[in-house]
């Protein structure tokens, strides 16, 4: 790897993005493991609901952190719902959330897709200073190609950053970043990258958040596997090493969305091991 991109990514190490997804003490590990300078994206799930994502963003702001909700608009119910989320990430001091359409098959109220939600806050006046929208590297596992394709163009101008999900593979992230940026897309982009997870839980996890390609690429490529994983567990040095090309011009990668499967003392270890071996 070359110097220059070895300090790119070292300088994208020190300020990525944590995402968690609430269960039971984590906002006691996040306490406990995370800097506070680090942002911490909460997720939204179908099964636990919005009001749960709300209720760890605010006892993580209380503590101090940097927090980022996700907002599934499937999730939402109406605007009066949604007029009571903004206000309640106002009353908690966030100023950043991350809208995604959500893995609903049907919409509690009528916001079917981001775009909708994001129009409705938009007429709204959420007064936030920044709103991510989630890209798709691989093929979205409910939804087709030109689908996605057609939704960020018109996302984008409704938001400020784009939020990229999980991919193993340097190259296919490569060619995503430059079709992105061929259709027009300027907006900063975090890449997702997972953190040092064990690969059972790895594979698991990811089948089930919807990447069954590249669980099926790590279950397969024995060869690559061997330089992917490390004592049994997942290491993203590989994945990172591969984006140096990208890190070193700062409008390809904004920074990085590590997604932590809650393995929150594992992943900064990592991170803070990879700052010193690149920096």
């Amino acid at each position: 790897m070359r110097a220059a991109g070895g300090a790119a990514l070292a300088e994208l190490l020190r300020s990525p993005r944590y995402e968690v997804f609430p269960s039971a003490g984590i906002e006691d590990e996040v306490a406990e493991h995370v800097p506070s300078d680090v942002k911490v994206t909460v997720t939204s799930s179908p099964r636990r609901g919005i009001e749960t994502t709300l209720q760890l963003s605010a006892e993580l702001a209380r503590r101090g952190f940097q927090v980022v909700p996700h907002i599934s608009a499937r999730l939402v119910e109406g605007e009066r719902h949604l007029q009571d989320i903004v206000q309640r990430l106002h009353d908690m001091g966030v100023q950043d959330v991350l809208v995604i359409g959500g893995d609903v098959e049907q919409p509690v109220g009528r916001f079917a897709s981001a775009f909708d939600l994001l129009t409705e806050m938009a007429e709204l006046g959420h007064g936030l200073d920044q709103i991510g929208i989630a890209g798709y590297p691989e093929s979205h596992p409910f939804i087709s190609d030109e689908t996605t394709v057609r939704a960020m163009a018109e996302k984008a101008p409704l938001a400020t950053y784009i939020v990229s999900q999980l991919c193993f593979e340097p190259r296919t992230i490569d060619a995503w970043i430059a079709a992105v940026r061929k259709r027009g897309v300027d907006l900063p982009i975090y890449v997702g990258i997972p953190g040092p997870v064990p690969r059972r839980k790895l594979v698991r996890i990811s089948a089930r958040i919807g990447v069954g390609e590249s669980a099926r690429f790590l279950r397969k490529h024995g060869n690559v596997l061997a330089r992917l994983l490390l004592r049994g567990s997942y290491g993203p040095g590989y994945l990172i090493q591969g984006l140096a090309p990208e890190a070193e011009d700062a409008r390809n990668i904004g920074g990085f969305h590590v997604y932590t499967f809650n393995e929150l003392e594992r992943t900064e270890q990592w991170r803070q091991q990879a700052i010193r071996r690149l920096g």
